[in-house]
């Protein structure tokens, strides 16, 4: 097993147990961290500004919430979100780079507005951890986006997998390209705002 493999089991194992905790509990960092001695370790540093936004699984109705039209509820929703993003988790600059500016981009597209960490009307809060596994000539990114309330109780997880055929001749971030996060963020803010119009408009 490739050490990028042991990485991802470590991460998916944390998932599973964090899925089972109470909604208010946060996953925290340290528990996506694989084993000692393994050379991808998720960084402490982080790879995004906090006006980033958020990411979502990349299953088929992530891409059909994004062609339908938005609801009275959900325009409502999203005209009153002033959304915050904190530092992702895991990434590496270079990969986060296009990830952010695409998230940014998607978000004016579908009308959400993003604030800085120091803006304190916030509505929501988004944190981000992130992790890659390669295997032969393709390439996995595996994402968890928690999403809070301004005083720090979850209020709903997206998380998914986006696999592309590697980049280079490399592993892990490196061999991750820019089209796969920039698919990634196009995702999640379509769903986030799916989540808005429904669960998340209260």
């Amino acid at each position: 097993m490739r050490r990028s493999q042991v990485t991802t089991v470590s991460l998916l194992a944390a998932l599973a147990l964090a899925a089972c905790t109470n909604a208010k509990d946060v996953l925290d960092p340290s528990a996506v961290k694989p084993p000692a001695g393994s050379a991808q370790a998720l960084p402490a540093t982080q790879g995004t500004s906090a006006t980033a936004s958020p990411t979502t699984t990349t299953a088929p109705t992530a891409t059909a919430a994004a062609s339908t039209p938005a609801t009275p509820a959900q325009a409502a929703a999203i005209a009153k979100t002033r959304l915050q993003v904190a530092p992702i988790v895991g990434a590496s600059v270079e990969a986060a780079a296009p990830l952010t500016a695409e998230l940014q981009t998607r978000a004016r597209q579908r009308g959400v507005t993003l604030v800085g960490s120091t803006d304190q009307t916030a509505t929501h809060v988004l944190k981000g951890y992130f992790s890659t596994m390669s295997e032969g000539k393709e390439t996995t990114v595996i994402y968890v986006w928690d999403i809070y309330d301004p005083s720090g109780n979850r209020l709903h997880r997206i998380n998914g997998q986006q696999k592309a055929a590697s980049v280079g001749s490399g592993e892990g971030w490196p061999a991750v390209a820019p089209a796969t996060m920039q698919a990634i963020a196009d995702q999640t803010i379509d769903q986030f705002t799916a989540w808005l119009g429904g669960d998340g408009a209260g």
